[in-house]
């Protein structure tokens, strides 16, 4: 019976063997969650502007390659004619969406960014100052822990964020230890801090806003609302890495970035030169073509197009993301410039470089464009109007994996 035994041994160790190579191979073969096969892929930070294939395991980017096999996925994607990129992201929106009337703070004049994110390829979003430290846990806990969009945060200065009135003038109310430590206890999330919407000559809110982040070793988000700083003196007190929105504004609160004589003024650029970050802040009322197309014209681009996404700017010249992208592209940007300053600019800018990039083993957020070809329309803030003959529109988005947003049915069962 031993001799036996040990005779029939070895086909038990055979048919184990075999066993396993058949599950190995199953495995294999079932790799990928999600392949998009032949797009034309930019993905700046890796220097990637190719046709390409991007592979997806789960949530995350597994393979950037040419001719991936189509047997290793369980979902493809025919891209072709079409452009892959890292998932766009928006450094200056409004999301602290809730019930007050007339209010950004917990109200309506914030959007939910779930409804509006994804139909334009944004993934990721940065929330501008709409909370303060002490009303940040209800936004956490009623708008970024409820949202499929990647939410971020600028911690206003102010206390209670953007209420508006009174409130938002409370130099009591703008501590920067307070802030700092809401900050430190929620790294993963906040992104730095916030000044805005101040309407005294009293330095105070600005130094402690500088504090809070330096205490907490995150960059300022400063906003134009501040009409007793001149804006000389506000990019005199800011840090390299700290940003300044609405670049390309003119109104009386804040004097506009380009000159008399039609040139950037030169404190402008010493500053972008020293490291001051000017993101785009687009909105209902940021964004002027007497300040854009000189300033294209001398090459100076915002480092990031935040779109300052609200009820509001939404519905004007504004609209989204792919509009603003499609918007500078007529202003002589390229499409790959266009993309950087959409994905690796802003996750630099905040502290995130595992994001806007197609990087093996970071989050899979891509948007997937087209580029129409035609004569279309673009709008500023005051009504002006050009004219460019290209356009975005995004075909699908995915988020963590996941298609989110599918406008014509890519994704779709055949």
């Amino acid at each position: 019976m031993k001799n036996l035994k040990a005779q029939r041994s070895p086909q038990k160790h055979t048919l184990a063997l075999a066993i396993l190579l058949l599950v190995a191979n199953i495995t294999f073969a079932q790799k990928y969650t999600l392949l998009i096969k032949g797009g034309h892929v930019v993905d700046p930070a890796n220097g990637i502007d190719a046709v390409m294939d991007v592979a997806v395991a789960g949530g995350t980017i597994a393979r950037v390659a040419a001719n991936i096999s189509e047997s290793e996925a369980e979902k493809v994607i025919n891209a072709k004619g079409l452009y892959v990129t890292p998932g766009f992201i928006d450094t200056h929106t409004h999301v602290f969406v809730g019930s007050q009337a007339g209010l950004f703070a917990n109200g309506v004049n914030s959007v939910s960014p779930d409804d509006f994110t994804f139909r334009a390829g944004v993934t990721t979003v940065v929330d501008a100052g709409t909370s303060g430290w002490k009303s940040f846990p209800l936004f956490k806990k009623q708008v970024i822990d409820q949202s499929k969009t990647r939410i971020f945060a600028f911690l206003n200065i102010a206390g209670e964020g953007m209420t508006g009135g009174t409130r938002e003038q409370n130099v009591d109310d703008m501590n920067a230890d307070s802030t700092a430590k809401v900050i430190t206890d929620n790294p993963d999330i906040i992104v730095g801090v916030k000044i805005g919407h101040y309407n005294g000559k009293d330095w105070t809110p600005f130094d402690r806003a500088v504090s809070a982040a330096s205490k907490s070793r995150k960059p300022l988000f400063v906003e134009c609302h501040l009409p007793e700083y001149s804006l000389e003196d506000q990019l005199s007190k800011m840090r390299p890495g700290d940003m300044i929105t609405h670049s390309f504004e003119n109104i009386k609160e804040r004097m506009p970035i380009i000159g008399e004589d039609g040139k950037v003024r030169p404190f402008v650029l010493e500053a972008k030169k020293r490291g001051i970050l000017f993101d785009l802040g687009h909105g209902g009322a940021g964004f002027w073509f007497d300040q854009a197309v000189p300033a294209s014209k001398q090459g100076f681009y915002p480092n990031s197009f935040g779109t300052d996404l609200h009820r509001f700017s939404m519905n004007s010249a504004m609209k989204d993301m792919s509009n603003v992208m499609s918007k500078f592209m007529a202003l002589g940007m390229t499409f790959q410039q266009a993309v950087q300053t959409a994905t690796w600019n802003p996750a630099r800018a905040i502290g995130h470089e595992e994001l806007g990039n197609l990087k093996a083993g970071n989050a899979a957020d891509i948007a997937i464009v087209r580029i129409r070809e035609g004569e279309f329309g673009f709008m500023d803030s005051a009504g002006n109007g050009i004219t460019g003959n290209k356009k975005l529109e995004t075909e699908m988005t995915v988020r963590a994996g996941k298609i989110v947003w599918d406008l014509n049915g890519l994704g779709a069962k055949k």
